[in-house]
């Protein structure tokens, strides 16, 4: 039976995955003991367990991020899932096709045509020029030179290596190698791009601004990505979802919003107590309701007096579709005379903020001014506010 793709919730399904180290894995494994930890399976039956009933998935166009400490499982995680190294037991899903159930040939057809990695030591060939690596993939699928040449330009010129196609990889900076690794591995056209700590060995300064070009790219290419690290600054740069691994196992799963407000266990809390809020905290999140709501078409002077009625501090105005228009303070409306002065008021307001943004841009805002500032949908429909008060107390928690 032929199954849509398009009714798929997931690209990639993980279901307890296992993977043990030693002539007798299945004593790791065995239901009895299941509450013992990493070190004393190891110690009682000289088997290391480097994955234990791993199960996520991963949805298509999402980075999946998979971070965790030296020894955590993660790299073992990623190289299982292209078979670099074989699992114990479980399943890896891509779309409805197990990975651990293919043939050799369909093995190597899957790694050509679906899926393609990028390592830490970036895996250039010395003895090759810049565009050369880059088509390397190509070459190997049987790809014609002209056609080979012109895919990896287009993902040299989408990396920012347009002019470097003749150099030798070894006259290239650390960053400028690794995008060439990025550029192979696009130019093959994958579905699912595995990244393996790829901007570990490089300088701090260089792998800020490579996180920060990668999170933007993927904007454009939205390509299923599943990202390695240790670093958490890099996890929230990148990832829509991150993954915490601890000893073979996944200890936490969520959002980085989620993943640092709320941390699990003093593992985690530990793991995120560097990275500030306001990184990743939404503006959904600090939005509380309005003092007043108020229409704009309707009488100045009733607004005036149900200001007073109400103690409002503040009055969020909006249209007759619910379309935010502005935000005002209580001062400036007592000292309003006109329709007209409302109207310029409103429009000299601060803009509204869009409930899915990141709460930096209100803070900065809300630095200079009193005044909340509208959150709003996708359809500009007014859903709150972002007051001083809300954002102390959400960075407070």
């Amino acid at each position: 039976m032929t199954v849509d793709s398009t009714q798929i919730s997931h690209h990639i399904k993980v279901e307890h995955l296992w993977k043990v180290f030693g002539n007798n894995p299945m004593s790791a494994m065995a239901p009895e003991n299941a509450g013992k930890s990493r070190s004393e399976i190891q110690s009682e039956f000289n088997q290391v367990v480097a994955l234990r009933d791993v199960s996520f998935d991963v949805k298509k166009g999402e980075t999946f991020v998979v971070m965790g400490l030296s020894g955590s499982g993660k790299s073992t995680l990623v190289r299982c899932l292209i078979r670099l190294i074989e699992t114990t037991s479980g399943s890896i899903f891509v779309e409805e096709e197990d990975v651990t159930s293919l043939s050799e040939r369909e093995l190597r057809d899957f790694r050509r045509t679906k899926i393609s990695m990028v390592f830490q030591n970036f895996g250039l060939l010395p003895h090759r020029n810049v565009m050369d690596n880059a088509c390397y993939g190509l070459e190997v699928k049987g790809i014609s030179r002209l056609e080979r040449y012109e895919k990896a330009q287009k993902m040299l010129d989408l990396v920012g290596l347009n002019g470097w196609e003749d150099s030798r990889v070894s006259q290239l900076s650390g960053g400028m190698q690794q995008r060439v690794g990025l550029a192979r591995a696009l130019a093959v056209e994958p579905e699912i791009l595995l990244m393996d700590e790829p901007f570990s060995g490089l300088d701090p300064l260089i792998r800020r601004q490579m996180r920060s070009e990668l999170a933007e790219l993927q904007k454009e290419i939205k390509k299923t990505m599943v990202f390695i690290t240790h670093d958490l600054d890099e996890a929230v740069t990148v990832g829509d979802r991150i993954a915490i691994m601890r000893d073979g196992e996944i200890i936490q799963m969520g959002t980085p919003e989620e993943i640092i407000l709320n941390p699990v266990d003093d593992f985690v809390t530990e793991f995120t107590e560097d990275v500030s809020k306001e990184r990743v905290l939404n503006v959904s999140a600090v939005s509380v309701d309005p003092d007043l709501i108020w229409t704009h078409s309707q009488d100045l002077t009733k607004l005036k007096d149900d200001l007073n009625t109400a103690g409002a501090q503040h009055v969020a105005f909006v249209n007759e579709s619910g379309n935010s228009l502005g935000v005002l303070m209580r001062n400036d409306i007592e000292q309003i005379a006109s329709s007209e002065e409302l109207d310029h008021m409103l429009r000299e307001s601060s803009p509204a903020i869009l409930n899915s943004s990141n709460v930096r841009p209100a803070i900065l805002k809300l630095a200079n001014s009193e005044t909340p500032v509208p959150v709003v949908d996708s359809q500009k429909k007014l859903l709150g506010v972002i007051t001083q008060s809300s954002i102390l107390k959400s960075l407070a928690e």
